[in-house]
């Protein structure tokens, strides 16, 4: 039997079939679970739409986490049209381009609203939306990166808001607890996608990180699903209010030793 048969799990933020949130929900469906795809703006719908139907003809709804009528008529989609959800994939950022590169200093007033708002905030608007559409015991993650605890250069602004990110997943995980419902986050190492481009100097990271990390490699997005499908199994009942790292080890490196 596969470990998440008999599983709804909604996964945010898939765009394409780069993205890390289409890597989960690929692994999520593979182990048995019924997946629900939710995306923002009708510039990525038709590319959504042909990954669900990869997936099973997974249910599609439009979901803009910075509009509450957006996040209620999504919410009111899936309960008619999906049923209780199991499992809650976040995988939702954004900044303005301009605020990742630069001087920290230099971040407007507004790019930081905006920032955090899409990045962290979004999380505390679903599991508002949502939360009578949990069964007891689901199990909700996001993604987030090294750079919410450690200076990652350029990465700037979304460091900051994913060290919000980080703490909102620990509050959310006391709040939820009383229903046995699990919020944990997973750090990522970086993996070549449109919105990690965004950050400059991101290929250099790329060629650093399989010359110091312990397994000598970078992470697939399978790599991420796999630590996913774990999350939202019953083998992580105990599980919550917690990082894990997916990032062959880099993140526990304090010195780095090449052979160069």
């Amino acid at each position: 039997m596969k470990i998440l048969q008999g599983k709804r799990a909604l996964v945010t933020g898939v765009a394409n079939r780069w993205s890390i949130a289409t890597g989960i929900a690929r692994k999520l469906h593979e182990h048995g679970a019924s997946v629900a795809l939710a995306y923002q703006g009708e510039r990525v719908k038709g590319e959504v739409e042909k990954l669900a139907a990869d997936l099973g003809g997974a249910p599609v709804v439009e979901c803009d986490v910075s509009n509450d009528t957006s996040l209620a008529a999504a919410r009111d989609a899936l309960d008619a049209r999906f049923g209780k959800l199991d499992a809650l994939v976040h995988s939702i950022a954004y900044a303005n381009k301009e605020d990742l590169a630069g001087k920290v200093f230099d971040t407007s007033r507004g790019g930081f609203s905006l920032a955090l708002d899409v990045s962290s905030y979004s999380l505390i608007a679903l599991v508002n939306a949502l939360r009578h559409s949990f069964n007891d015991g689901a199990s909700i993650m996001a993604m987030t990166y090294l750079g919410a605890t450690q200076i990652v250069p350029n990465y700037n602004l979304m460091g900051i808001a994913k060290a919000a990110l980080e703490s909102t997943v620990r509050y959310l995980a006391f709040d939820l607890g009383d229903r046995g419902i699990r919020v944990n986050a997973i750090s990522a190492g970086p993996i070549k996608t449109a919105s990690a481009r965004q950050v400059g100097g991101f290929s250099r990271i790329l060629d650093v990180v399989p010359k110091v990390a312990p397994l000598h490699r970078n992470v697939t997005s399978d790599d991420i699903g796999n630590v996913a499908v774990f999350l939202a199994s019953d083998l992580a009942s105990a599980v919550t209010a917690d990082v894990h790292f997916v990032d062959s080890g880099y993140h526990a490196m304090g010195l780095f030793v090449t052979s160069d």
